[in-house]
């Protein structure tokens, strides 16, 4: 397929790469959707071989609304940017899916899930869709890529310092104070060559736009920018958790936030539409205790360096606060597994139960195919502890409904690469991959 946009140089391969290959292949069209910054106009462009921007609308209204198909003339594959801005072109692009019966016909990206006309159809058996987060740390560069995740799930030995010391330009082994860096840092492409305080200062010109901006239309925002902003800096408090409404209410009663449930649903669904929110939803299994299964889906942030932006956050800062640094990790770690998982076919969820047993992530390719893995920012005492919620878990789902875990393992930021005599694996994530 033709190359366009960036230098092939200027380019860092995504873990996305490989699937919109194959979803080229096998639909006519791919809405690639994620986080404004995140990286999808410039991924388009490298598989992409004509593009129109609709995020320069004024120029083209006009034309789009008397004829909004000749947007979709061009070689293809071709890249519809800001797609959603686009008023009729979705009913288009399907017809001419319809007319064309070829695949790898149109690359549409977007930053806001858009809210369908109803006399839209929904694209089943024409368009396939991708999701793309921030760059992980294999992406950025800051992790060896010496332990595949899918090779652990698959039952390879957790082991990684050999190779990663032998591998030519093996990143910088810098403990916590790495870690703390990273997550200040982000993975948006734009700003993994930045200082983590320059990153923290564009960010936070980032979340200001969100909040001002109605991402759907390029618009200012309907709603009260200081009430969103007042409950983007409480969920970042409250990052990694399923915080109430109620809760969300009193902590921002101080600073102007949202006074009423309705309106705390109604922000935090237009953060998850614009893809700033990352919901997990609850892990469905079988367990041999009468416990409850918790089923409220947790948040977070989708790049770190949002919650870490939102709180003024600084990696001397998070060195001294271990509670944050821990939760903010946990944000980090959770990024990257979510990238890594979906690059085979998997997704990740979290275990709670009544007795508020808890581990961090589940990671299933489907029916009693799962994986576990506790995110701790590492040290023999927090080591252990993860050790203990997952011997736990493996004591006590009922696996013969179950299934046995694939894999049980403990994330850190940084250290040393091992495995526990019952096999759980220590698994640093600056030597993690896909």
């Amino acid at each position: 397929m033709a190359l366009s946009g960036l230098p092939a140089a200027e380019y860092l391969p995504r873990v996305v790469d490989g699937q919109l290959t194959r979803l080229l292949r096998t639909a006519p069209a791919v809405v690639v959707e994620g986080a404004r910054a995140s990286g999808k106009t410039w991924t388009g462009r490298r598989f992409a071989a004509s593009e129109v921007r609709f995020d320069e609308l004024e120029a083209t209204r006009l034309h789009l609304e008397l004829e909004p198909g000749s947007f979709l003339e061009g070689p293809t594959p071709r890249l519809l940017d800001e797609w959603h801005l686009a008023g009729g072109l979705w009913n288009a692009m399907r017809h001419a899916c319809d007319d064309r019966a070829l695949n790898g016909q149109f690359i549409l990206a977007g930053s806001v899930k858009p809210t369908y006309a109803l006399t839209d159809h929904s694209g089943a058996g024409r368009v396939a869709r991708l999701r793309m987060r921030p760059m992980s740390l294999f992406e950025s560069g800051d992790s060896t890529g010496a332990i595949s995740l899918e090779g652990l799930l698959n039952g390879e030995l957790c082991a990684a310092d050999a190779a990663a010391l032998s591998k030519e330009g093996a990143v910088q082994e810098a403990g916590a104070a790495r870690a703390a860096e990273l997550v200040c840092r982000g993975g948006l492409p734009r700003m993994i060559r930045l200082d983590p305080l320059d990153a923290r200062g564009r960010m936070l010109d980032y979340l200001r736009d969100v909040a001002q901006i109605d991402l759907a239309t390029n618009q200012p925002a309907t709603h009260d920018p200081a009430k969103m902003l007042a409950l983007i800096t409480s969920l970042a408090r409250n990052e990694t958790t399923s915080t109430s409404a109620k809760t969300l209410i009193a902590d921002t009663a101080n600073a102007g936030g949202p006074a009423d449930r309705d309106t705390v649903s109604r922000y935090v669904n237009r953060l998850v539409e614009a893809f700033v929110l990352e919901p997990l939803p609850a892990w469905s299994t079988h367990l041999r205790s009468k416990a409850t299964l918790r089923t409220r889906s947790k948040r977070y942030f989708v790049d770190p360096s949002m919650a870490a932006a939102a709180l003024r956050a600084t990696p001397p800062g998070l060195l001294a606060d271990t509670k944050t640094f821990g939760l903010l990790f946990e944000s980090l770690a959770m990024r990257d597994l979510r990238v890594y998982a979906q690059s085979f076919g998997a997704e990740v969820r979290y275990y709670q139960d009544s007795a508020n047993h808890e581990v961090d992530a589940i990671i299933t390719r489907g029916h009693r195919d799962w994986a576990a893995a506790e995110i701790k920012l590492g040290g023999p005492v927090l080591i252990e502890k993860g050790i203990k919620a997952l011997r736990w878990l493996r004591a006590n789902v009922d696996t013969d409904l179950a299934g046995e875990p694939r894999r049980l393992m403990v994330i850190t930021a940084s250290g040393r690469a091992f495995e526990t005599k019952d096999g759980i694996a220590i698994v640093p994530i600056n030597h993690l991959a896909p």
